[in-house]
């Protein structure tokens, strides 16, 4: 539309507000303060008014949305009140029909917020009231415009469209071209309650979720010339939750089965899930929903097939002679019920203060990528990128293990602003210190079983076979070489902070097989809680043959080493209560080897201060 001048602006402005203050509240009432319009003083000429077709809704400003449409009526209106009073009669009835034609625009733009209610509904009553009362021209025209009529067109942008299939009755919220359309019928009524009690708590936390995921999930539904909504799909399938796992085995915000993830080229191995992964998985259930939508030709019959899968779909329109998805009764009553819980989903995220709960307030995500070249503890990348393991883990959810896959590089996601940071922390350690092996060659003996070799190395049968790709844990042959997943060093909980005292002194201690830390603690005269604080390790987490650990020693230590013809001579010092036995399980050595190594005989007695040799294989 042409901008105005800004003299006849400010006229229009006058016009308008003094007429909207004299409407009465009431469409009903015919008292009007007289005083408050006098239409008589515009002197205006409407040869000046020039006219532009009304925007079609391409082109409204999504972030003005129902503003810009209630605006440009507004200026419209004003105009016709200027060409009523130049008994300009055709100039009229077109200015009202662009209002009414740009108003019925509004409704593509979905369901309004209170607070537009609120605005189109004054404005249309001030239209109305208007209509009746200071038009006297319309009642000239060769073809006058009834009010009942007129009264009709406009409420049909604001009331949502009702109609009936089958006894059902069913409201239209958003039925926009691209988008998925929401209807409002019993069904989806009572999923809206469902939420709004005993589901409340949940959907809240649903909701909280959604700003975080929301621009990731419909930038790529978007691409895929998908509907925006099926973002809601994933809010009902997993409460989006990358982690979500389901008793049918179904994993992450989308809840993929082995055989479809794999059928959409989401991978899973000992290392990684990326159906976990928030990216990955919706490029999957997109490609996924692409085709079912292409079977089906119907959204919620697509949506139904998601749930319980294309046959049971199939077989059920068969059945009823029907694709219409609210007469398909013989599907199980969770798919009956899901695509109503889905729409209700829908309905309530658009405008959730309307239905009782708290808009979130949560942020985007936001993350940056570097890769890492090589398989690496996540104890090591947390620890340069300054966060928790249990927040590296958090933010990359694929990862099943404490460490990145080996044999390849890993596209490691942290939070935005820490890629320099890391990269100069990871880049400054020692290439033995930032690509720790974190398996094992294990070639099986004669006799050896599985439980047997998963026992010697303190991992689960279960990860072994994994994997190996066992599928008979009964059936292992000699000679076969099997990889063996060594647990890491970090465990779930978050990297050390505390700073031991560096002045200290430490001896380095490289773990043999069957050693604890209950053990090495005993052994060294520390505690195993003062080694797990000095090598930022957690409560429960794993040590394994090979790892080196810092051992804090007395002042005055108990014992002396040295390293001769590849074994560790110790010298223990013999404290009160020890036994030779004491000794013998410390060290993790035979008796007689120490009573040997000492010229002890089998009835000898130790006592305290008695100095002890004890040689100790290295590794």
């Amino acid at each position: 539309m042409n901008k105005l001048p800004f003299t006849r602006l400010i006229l229009l402005a006058g016009i308008a507000s003094r007429l909207f203050a004299a409407i009465p509240q009431t469409p009903d009432s015919t008292i009007v303060d007289s005083a408050a319009v006098d239409l008589s003083d515009i002197q205006v000429d409407s040869s000046q008014i020039q006219h532009e077709s009304i925007p079609s809704i391409q082109h409204i400003d999504p972030g003005k949305g129902f503003s810009f449409i209630l605006s440009d009526a507004k200026e419209l209106f004003a105009e016709a009140l200027i060409a009523d009073q130049h008994d300009d009669t055709s100039e009229v009835i077109y200015l009202i029909d662009k209002i009414v034609t740009l108003l019925n625009q509004a409704e593509q733009l979905g369901e309004m917020l209170p607070d537009d209610q609120e605005e189109f509904g004054r404005f249309e009553t001030t239209l109305l009231y208007s209509y009746e009362n200071y038009f006297s021209t319309i009642t000239q025209g060769e073809t006058p415009i009834a009010t009942a009529s007129l009264r009709e067109e406009l409420a049909e942008y604001l009331e949502p469209l009702e109609f009936e299939i089958n006894g059902n009755k069913f409201q239209v919220i958003d039925d926009r071209e691209g988008h998925l359309p929401l209807v409002m019928n019993s069904r989806v009524e009572q999923a809206v309650k469902f939420f709004q009690t005993k589901g409340r708590r949940n959907f809240q936390i649903w909701l909280s979720r959604y700003p975080g995921y929301k621009d990731l999930i419909t930038n790529i539904l978007k691409k895929n010339e998908l509907p925006e909504e099926l973002i809601f799909l994933a809010m009902v399938e997993s409460g989006l939750n990358p982690k979500a796992y389901s008793r049918a085995h179904a994993a992450g915000m989308w809840q993929f089965i082995s055989s479809t993830a794999k059928l959409y080229g989401l991978k899973r191995t000992w290392w990684i899930d990326e159906r976990r992964d928030p990216e990955k998985a919706t490029n999957a259930a997109a490609a996924y929903l692409k085709d079912l939508f292409l079977e089906f030709d119907d959204w919620y019959l697509a949506l139904a097939a998601y749930n319980s899968g294309s046959g049971r779909v199939n077989r059920a329109i068969k059945l009823h002679q029907t694709t219409e998805f609210w007469r398909l009764n013989s599907l199980p009553r969770e798919t009956r019920n899901y695509v109503p819980t889905f729409l209700a989903a829908a309905i309530i995220s658009r405008n959730p203060e309307r239905y009782g709960f708290k808009t979130p307030s949560t942020k985007e995500i936001s993350l940056d990528v570097v890769i890492v070249e090589k398989s690496a503890d996540l104890a090591v990348l947390a620890r340069c990128a300054n966060i928790s393991v249990k927040k590296l883990k958090q933010i990359n959810p694929e990862l099943r293990q404490f460490a990145t896959p080996p044999d390849q590089s890993y596209s490691l996601k942290l939070p935005t602003g820490k890629r320099e940071s890391f990269t100069i922390a990871f880049n400054a350690l020692p290439e033995s210190s930032r690509f720790a092996p974190q398996y094992q060659q294990h070639i099986v003996r004669s006799g050896e079983s599985l439980s047997a070799i998963a026992s010697k190395y303190r991992v689960s049968m279960h990860d072994i076979a994994s994997v190996n790709k066992i599928r008979n844990y009964n059936q292992i042959r000699e000679g076969t070489k099997l990889t063996i997943p060594v647990p890491s060093s970090a465990a779930s909980g978050p990297v050390a902070t505390a700073s031991p005292q560096k002045s200290q002194e430490t001896i380095s201690y490289k773990v043999r097989k069957g050693d604890t830390l209950g053990h090495i603690a005993e052994r060294y005269g520390t505690s195993a809680r003062t080694i797990r604080r000095w090598n930022g390790l957690s409560y429960g987490a794993y040590i394994y043959p090979g790892q080196k650990l810092t051992i804090p020693v007395r002042s005055s230590p108990t014992l002396a080493s040295s390293s001769q013809n590849g074994s560790v001579k110790e010298t223990y010092i013999v404290r009160k209560g020890d036994t030779l036995s004491h000794i013998s399980n410390r060290y993790r050595v035979p008796i007689y080897k120490i009573e040997r190594w000492n010229n002890l005989s089998r009835n000898s007695f130790i006592h305290p201060g008695q100095k002890l040799a004890i040689y100790i294989k290295e590794g």
